[in-house]
């Protein structure tokens, strides 16, 4: 089979399920495109896409199914239905959800005969089709590597294993990541502007800043596999007597100090545990212990 120029179909045409089947259509793919409401397939049939009348007819088209919709209810609500014609369709599911709801619907494609790729999208729909934005997969090997040409149209293709839930869990694990990293980047500017700094100057120097805190997680990722946590660099003690100066300050100028407090107290409480003398890495035996169980 010809992958490189292989025939895939896309079902489910939002904002992200277009940018999947216009960055398709500019590599090369005969793409075939169904959405329940059917006009926003307009601009893509104008561009050369195929517009299939029916899910059925849209899942006979291509041996590559691209499913991206609203929700796993609307996943199942349009693909149900046609289960009987996806059997020896690759089927990859983009649709966000929870790791359990991957496994669920990796389980039910196997009962229809078909190779299951469950998906997360790493970007916005603006950023589809750029190989520096990361697509991360998870399930069927053979899925991946028969469609990879196709897959790396899409974005940089990352396989994390053949699990499942992989993919939506990384997906969860990384937004919280980036969440935590957006606020405290925030914070910091909402500190420095009550000095009258822009944040456009503020922000060149936070940026080179999180270069040395990714050296930090590297170290980091280390002790949490062995469970050991020298603190050779900054204690967790330290580091609560600094958090101390970052409220102090923030407080001074009226700036929101409930992220800082929270992290207080997670340090607080890492040190209750007896991990006073090691790395911040060792806040990772409260987070695996949950809230309120130090």
């Amino acid at each position: 089979m010809d992958t490189e120029r292989s025939a895939v179909t896309v079902i489910g045409l939002g904002q992200m399920g277009s940018a999947l089947a216009a960055t398709l259509l500019e590599r090369g793919h005969p793409t075939t495109v169904w959405n329940r409401s059917a006009r926003k397939a307009q601009p893509l049939v104008d561009r050369g896409a195929r517009q299939a009348a029916t899910p059925e007819e849209a899942v006979a088209a291509s041996p590559l199914v691209i499913v991206c919709v609203l929700d796993y209810d609307a996943l199942h609500a349009t693909l149900d239905p046609v289960a009987g014609s996806l059997a020896g369709k690759s089927l990859v599911n983009l649709t966000s959800g929870s790791p359990e709801q991957a496994q669920e619907a990796e389980a039910w494609a196997r009962s229809q005969a078909a190779d299951y790729l469950d998906g997360a999208v790493m970007t916005t729909p603006p950023g589809v089709g750029s190989p520096k934005m990361m697509f991360l997969y998870s399930g069927s090997h053979t899925v991946f590597e028969t469609h990879r040409p196709t897959l790396a149209a899409l974005g940089d293709p990352l396989h994390l294993g053949t699990e499942p839930g992989l993919a939506s869990l990384y997906d969860a694990a990384l937004l919280g990541l980036m969440w935590s990293t957006m606020t405290g980047w925030l914070h910091g500017t909402a500190l420095v502007g009550a000095e009258k700094t822009e944040a456009t100057a503020f922000t060149p120097v936070a940026i080179r800043w999180l270069g040395a805190v990714t050296g930090f997680l590297t170290t980091y990722a280390a002790q949490v596999d062995a469970g050991r946590y020298p603190g050779d660099d900054a204690t967790v003690d330290v580091q609560i007597a600094a958090v101390d100066h970052l409220l102090h300050a923030a407080a001074a100028r009226g700036i929101d100090n409930a992220l800082p407090e929270l992290l207080k107290a997670t340090m607080e409480r890492t040190r209750d545990l007896g991990h006073g003398s090691d790395s911040y890495a060792s806040v990772i035996e409260v987070l695996k212990k949950g809230a309120g169980s130090a």
